[in-house]
């Protein structure tokens, strides 16, 4: 199996809707993973793969939504479509607003559950880019040096050269050798490409 093969999981406590799931997602090539219970999911080892959560609003134990809440807790991303024979308006805002990425009601077209499923899996793989794009970031900047990163937040603040040579009490040939130095590590193209990277690290005075 691929290591980028999205993986959809299900879990229902219905038997029949797990086999109809099963079918039409392997069906499209997808990787599927059964589950009857929230509790069963939680204790399963799973693939690190893009992927999204077809989740039954009426678990047995404790409802979606409360999983939903248990999952943000443990820190499991995984985009949530909410499948429910009991759908009602306030019932949908709640998981909308909790971040589910889709809420259907049973019985629901295969096509539309799909193009949902496909939809979640993609902004699983964004969020799993950014999330490496900010590792790569955040070791990059561990690379400076306490001075290097003293010359970076004057940078991003604005600061010219010369103002950061006073600041610091550094001659103006040292502040270009850091600024430069800064640059190379972070692989920044631009001051403004550096203001961006300060602002997704979260620095002080970046945004």
């Amino acid at each position: 199996m691929s290591e980028d093969r999205p993986a959809v999981f299900v879990i229902d406590d219905d038997p029949s809707i797990r086999r109809s799931l099963d079918t039409l997602l392997r069906s499209v090539g997808l990787d599927v993973h059964l589950f009857s219970s929230a509790q069963e999911f939680m204790h399963a080892k799973r693939p690190e793969t893009p992927g999204c959560l077809v989740l039954d609003i009426r678990l047995p134990g404790m409802s979606g939504l409360t999983f939903q809440q248990e999952l943000a807790k443990a820190g499991v991303a995984l985009p949530i479509i909410f499948l429910t024979g009991h759908g009602d308006v306030p019932m949908t805002v709640r998981a909308m607003k909790a971040g589910a990425a889709e809420f259907l009601t049973k019985p629901f077209d295969d096509q539309v559950l799909l193009d949902a499923i496909y939809a979640a899996i993609e902004r699983d793989r964004a969020r799993r880019r950014d999330t490496a794009s900010l590792a790569d970031l955040k070791a990059h900047y561990r690379e400076l040096t306490e001075r290097e990163r003293e010359v970076m937040q004057l940078v991003v603040t604005g600061r010219a050269n010369k103002q950061i040579a006073a600041e610091l009490g550094l001659g103006l040939v040292t502040v270009k050798v850091h600024r430069g130095q800064v640059m190379r590590k972070m692989q920044a193209r631009s001051v403004a490409e550096l203001v961006r990277m300060a602002d997704r690290l979260g620095l002080p005075g970046s945004a």
